[in-house]
């Protein structure tokens, strides 16, 4: 199974996020160790795009699609500024999403900087969110 639905034209779809407490986001230990100063918008918009991503089969391209009104309902924002507030929240999201890794190695320690999203498309009039993930 893809984390991207395709249709049956093979066109990608958009990620539905209900039955949220099916998700699953899973840590590699590196991950969970390094250090991510996040806000708690701009981290939970973080994590519910990992949980889309089908671990046993990760997307190619790395690329995630989620909708703007799922996101919306999920943090239950109704007023006329949530595309503004939308916007400043995904730009937070990028801007805190940063990795510092540290792991012990045989002759010393190994350092790695990750921006884990580096980049995301969405416009005014349409309710397709693209969320891609660095590789590493």
């Amino acid at each position: 199974m893809s984390s991207i639905p395709k249709n049956e034209q093979n066109q990608k779809q958009v990620q539905i996020l209900n039955e949220l407490s099916k998700r699953k986001v899973v840590e590699h230990n590196s991950l969970i160790t390094s250090i991510a100063k996040m806000d708690k918008t701009p981290l939970k918009m973080f994590e519910l795009a990992v949980s889309c991503i089908n671990t046993e089969e990760p997307p190619k391209d790395h690329t995630v699609y989620l909708s703007k009104n799922e996101l919306f309902a999920f943090f239950k924002v109704s007023d006329n500024d949530k595309h503004s507030r939308f916007k400043l929240a995904v730009e937070n999201m990028q801007k805190q999403a940063f990795f510092k890794i540290k792991e012990k190695k045989e002759h010393g320690f190994e350092f790695e900087n990750i921006v884990p999203i580096p980049y995301v498309k969405w416009t005014d009039y349409h309710d397709e969110v693209t969320i891609r993930f660095s590789p590493e």
